[in-house]
């Protein structure tokens, strides 16, 4: 490959055209110059007006290089790959389709693999932006459902064990080609289905080769949460969604891990449950169920 661009963001997408425009308008006004990075838009699907939004985009931003392809087999894993096999660039970028990133953010992460040329990965700050506000039972531990993520207060390495979210998350090209990009057994969101842990499973093998995962919170992201999708229903499909994730990717290695795993998850749920008393202790009884629920709804998605 002879890389024309200095960094390719790839944007997964399903039933989001609603959102799209603002993930794109983000990245239209990145302070990095339009000649140094490319946006490829993988619709994987869509049954709403998503194709219209992407070609017209095009025809009104031509000094913005926007590529856009569908990918018929149902799952991020897929969508994803086919995206990094169109990158014209060093870096790839991951993004969601109900994401805005901050104008620095391409700059950022360019000057971030400037200082750290042998990085083998980055992710960076996401924050929710709930509409119309944060509900009252949300918590620490369950906000992971709806993207929240902040590793670190500074630029630090990744511990065994942990990992960037697939929504910021950064990857020297060869190094994805390497390992094979994303793992389709894994595939995210496949319609109602939610098989997760794709992100962890990619990283994890990273790691596996001794390269260095890193996490810079000055990259950031903001995260739409329409609050009023987040019924039980829908959680439950994001919290079994680890859980059967959990079971692909374990069961892939051995039944010991995969048993190694169930210990684990029976561990975080009787954990949830002193969590949940702590909040009841704190006047939040709101936070309490939904964090032990959490755990049993990933635990039933281990089992099945």
């Amino acid at each position: 490959m002879n890389p024309t661009k200095q960094i390719s963001v790839i944007i997964c997408t399903y039933n989001r055209a609603l959102y799209l425009t603002e993930a794109l308008d983000s990245l239209y006004h990145q302070t990095l110059p339009k000649t140094s990075f490319e946006v490829i838009v993988v619709n994987n699907n869509s049954t709403d007006n998503t194709e219209d939004i992407c070609h017209a985009y095009i025809n009104a931003h031509p000094d913005m290089q926007l590529i856009y392809l569908n990918e018929e087999k149902q799952g991020a894993s897929f969508a994803r790959n086919t995206g990094a096999a169109l990158s014209a660039s060093t870096l790839l970028c991951f993004m969601d389709d109900d994401a805005v990133a901050n104008t620095d953010y391409l700059s950022r992460i360019i000057q971030f693999f400037e200082v750290h040329p042998g990085s083998g990965g980055l992710g960076g700050r996401i924050i929710p932006r709930y509409i119309p506000a944060e509900p009252i039972w949300m918590s620490h531990y369950v906000s992971s459902m709806v993207g929240n993520f902040h590793y670190a207060p500074q630029v630090s390495a990744f511990k065994p064990g942990k990992y960037p979210l697939e929504s910021n998350m950064v990857v020297p090209k060869h190094l994805f080609d390497t390992i094979g990009g994303f793992n389709t057994a894994l595939p995210g969101v496949k319609g109602e289905l939610r098989i997760g842990g794709e992100g962890k499973d990619f990283f994890f093998r990273l790691q596996a080769l001794g390269h260095d995962i890193y996490y810079d919170p000055n990259i950031v992201v903001y995260h739409v949460v329409e609050v009023a999708k987040l019924t039980p229903a829908y959680l439950y499909r994001v919290a079994s969604g680890y859980g059967r994730g959990e079971r692909v990717r374990t069961l892939q290695k051995s039944k010991w891990a995969f048993l190694a795993k169930i210990i684990e998850y029976l561990f975080k749920l009787g954990a949830s449950f002193i969590l949940a008393v702590i909040y009841l202790l704190r006047a939040q009884p709101a936070k309490s169920w939904p964090v032990i629920r959490f755990r049993i709804d990933a635990l039933k998605g281990l089992f099945h």
